[in-house]
């Protein structure tokens, strides 16, 4: 086999594997913002877990892609929403708050 044709092939094969292989688009998070994310979501929960408000505890928390924090879950009243959603908007990082809290009255 010529050794001249088999690096040339390797070479050519080197230059065209990088334009077929993955490109991250704008919607793709980076590493870092995945982690600034997790870091939101865990200053929302702990914030929540520290008031005293019982229902609180049942609030899910997920924050997307750059700040944008889901609010889930139940609450025993409106005004216990209220909070978590304060609580969620005054977290340095959060860019939006969607409010998915369904309020449902214990008994």
């Amino acid at each position: 086999m010529n050794i001249k044709l088999v690096a040339s092939c390797l070479t050519s094969l080197a230059l065209l594997l990088p334009m077929t292989g993955y490109t991250a688009d704008a919607s793709t998070p980076s590493a870092g913002t995945m982690v600034k994310d997790s870091v939101i979501t865990t200053k929302i929960k702990t914030e929540l877990a520290a008031e005293k408000i019982s229902s609180l505890v049942h609030i899910s928390v997920e924050t997307d892609n750059k700040g944008a924090v889901i609010l889930g879950g139940t609450a025993a009243s409106k005004a216990a929403v209220e909070k978590a959603v304060s609580i969620a908007k005054g977290v340095k990082g959060v860019t939006s708050v969607d409010n998915q809290i369904k309020v449902v009255a214990d008994k």
